[in-house]
Order: C-alpha cells, then structure tokens, then sequence
C-alpha cells in the first residue's frame, strides 16, 4: 500500500513561523491546477504495482481551493492509479475556509478527513502568529466540521513565548470538549529566514524556551492519555483506529509519490523533490518535464532515517530488522551508541525493539541523531 501527496502551494497570508512553499498570490492558480493533474499522469508508470491507500492534500492551504479544483485532482488519480476501496482522502484546511456548503461539498468528491489548523484556541497567540483566523472561527468551524466528519484532525502549538501551562491546558481541554479523535501538536519553532525569527532578533518577541515546550509537551501527554488518546508518533495522538494512515506510512517506510512544487517523493531506495518555484513548476510540467531531483539513498543514508523514524514512534526501532537489513556492523554500532541512553533511562528495549522512555520522548530527534552512522561505505 503506498499513498500520494499533493501539494497546493497557496496560502491567504503568511504565517510568522512557516517556512514551508506557498504564494499568497492565486493569479497562477488556474495553470497550477492543470499542471498538478498533468504530474499525477505523468507519473503513474512509479506506481504500476502499487495500490494507493492514501490521498493526502497539503500545502499551503488546501481549502484555499475551489471544489472542482481538489475533483480534478481526486479524479486524476483514480484515472490513472489502483486506488484501494476506501482510502483516507485528507485535506488540510484553515477554519476560515470552513463554510457549511464547503463542508458539505468536501464529503461529496470523498475527502473522509480533515487536518485543520487550529493552532491556538486565544486570540493574541493567533494575532502574534499572524493567522488568518481568529479564535470565534477556530470555534464555530469545529462547531460545523464535526457534524459533516467524523475524522478529524487538528493542530495546536505549544511553546509560545509568554504561554503559561494554565493557558496551555486551556487549550487542550477545548479541544477536548470538540470530541476531536486525533491531535497533531508541535513546539513553536524559529525556522531562519521567517518574520519570527526577525522579530526574535530585533528583540520584538522573546526567543521560545526549551524548557517550557518540554514542560507543555509533558501536560499534552497526560492530558491526552487520561483522555484516551494513544501517543503513536512524537507530534501525533489518535484515538484507537484515528490514527493518520498518510502520516503512518512515512514513518513505517512505504511508498510515495509528491505531486507539486516542493513536494517530496520516496521509493524505497531513492528520494526525490520538486522544484520549489511555482512559475519554473508550471513551465516544466507543461513541457512534459518533471521538475524534479533525486538522490539514491546510501545503506546509511537508510539506516539514519529508519533510526529516526523509528524512535519517533511506538512501533520504535526493530533491533532484528536493523541486523537483517544493514548487517551487523550496523547493530553492533547501534548497541554502543544506545547503552548511555539507556542507562539514563531516556531508551529502552523490549522484545527486541529500542524505545524512547516517556521521559525521551521529547529528546527523541537529538537522540536519533547521536545514534546516527556518518558513513560506512
């Protein structure tokens, strides 16, 4: 099972944190469209054996488009791939885009879940972030959505400079009272280059704490867990059988195709990534070009990514898969590399498989990357 990602690079305006590729110009929006169901074409002969369990639009803001627009691209796919029974169609979306007659229209091309970007539920952090909704919106589209979906997904950020934990449980408890299933939540992070990080800069804003985030990503936990929510990924909670099969397969190494400017694909053994320019995008497809670059992965290359998704999540790192698939040498340095941590309670194994501690959790990126390979080849 493998699934396809599309990217829709537009956006109403630019949120101080995002570094991701979006316009916030929709004049090229009608030549994107086409090209982005010309690229899903060009690129069936990658997926001839594959069945594609997962449609997943992304951006940018996906709602920013019309219905026809999110048809046409549905409709390619299915056109052009296996697509199995009944996949999960996601569609990432802002509360203000979320009309009734939207909601409605969404469930009738078969989009069966929503991502929506809520973020915060109070209206200064939504004001400091430079959102495009306010906090009424976030409310009444959870309001609307939860009678049209029963799979829905939304965002918070916590680590906000100035965001007590009373605040911040706030936050979940609203969340909580929408009966959501599944909740994706990050730290606030300064990516260079974005409007936060130069308000950071010239002192306008103060930097995010580390130790804050650590401590509202310890109350998300509990709060969720008490709640029912199983903690599968380092970012992700789901109620049982809400889990995001989109996000799952990346973790658990499937196949997938990126469909648009910027979007990243992987096969296996070779990742690849489009161009991230709209107008260089949509001239290339339309000359029948994929705008695209690839990288084979090396065994290391392999083993570095399957470190770090793997600790990431529950299903963690299978010691016997590393052995099987890289060889000893690899376990071996894996063995070494993981014993402080475990000695410091941050890892664990169990039944053959190495995984973060509750308390490693939020370290598991820095961990990953000390158990790392630089190369062996």
């Amino acid at each position: 099972m493998s699934g396809i990602y599309i990217h829709i690079p537009f956006c109403k305006q630019a949120c101080h944190y995002c570094d991701f590729h979006f316009s916030t110009s929709l004049k090229k929006k009608d030549e994107m469209i086409l090209a982005l169901a010309k690229e899903i074409e060009m690129r069936k002969s990658e997926f001839q054996d594959e069945v594609v369990e997962t449609i997943y639009f992304g951006g940018g803001t996906p709602s920013r488009l019309q219905i026809a627009d999110l048809r046409l691209q549905i409709d390619s796919i299915y056109q052009n791939y296996m697509v199995t029974e009944n996949p999960e169609i996601t569609l990432e979306a802002n509360p203000d885009d979320l009309s009734i007659d939207y909601l409605i229209e969404l469930s009738k091309i078969g989009v069966n879940r929503l991502s929506i970007g809520i973020q915060s539920f109070f209206e200064d952090d939504l004001k400091m972030m430079n959102r495009a909704h306010n906090s009424a919106e976030a409310k009444k589209c959870l309001e609307e959505a939860t009678k049209y979906f029963d799979n829905i997904s939304i965002d918070l950020i916590y680590g906000i400079p100035g965001m007590s934990n009373e605040k911040w449980i706030q936050n979940i408890e609203m969340a909580l009272a929408y009966k959501v299933p599944h909740i994706s939540s990050y730290a606030l992070t300064v990516e260079p280059k974005t409007a936060l990080h130069s308000f950071i800069q010239k002192q306008l804003i103060p930097q995010p704490d580390e130790e804050v985030a650590q401590e509202h990503f310890q109350i998300l936990v509990e709060k969720l867990t008490e709640n029912d929510f199983i903690h599968y990924e380092l970012s992700n909670f789901g109620k049982e059988n809400y889990f995001s099969k989109n996000n799952s397969s990346y973790w658990l190494g499937k196949k997938y195709i990126g469909i648009g400017p910027s979007a990243h694909s992987y096969d296996g053994q070779k990742r690849g990534w489009n161009v991230s320019n709209n107008s260089v995008y949509i001239k290339s497809i339309l000359e029948n070009k994929l705008p695209m670059e690839t990288e084979i992965l090396s065994k290391t290359d392999r083993y570095n990514e399957y470190i770090m998704t793997g600790l990431r999540t529950m299903w963690g790192v299978s010691l016997e898969r590393i052995e099987k698939e890289f060889g000893k040498t690899y376990l071996d340095y894996l063995n070494r590399q993981a014993a402080r941590y475990i000695e410091d309670h941050l890892l664990f194994i169990d039944d053959d498989i190495l995984r973060t501690t509750q308390k490693g959790k939020f370290l598991s990126d820095g961990i990953a990357s000390d158990l790392f390979l630089l190369n062996l080849e």
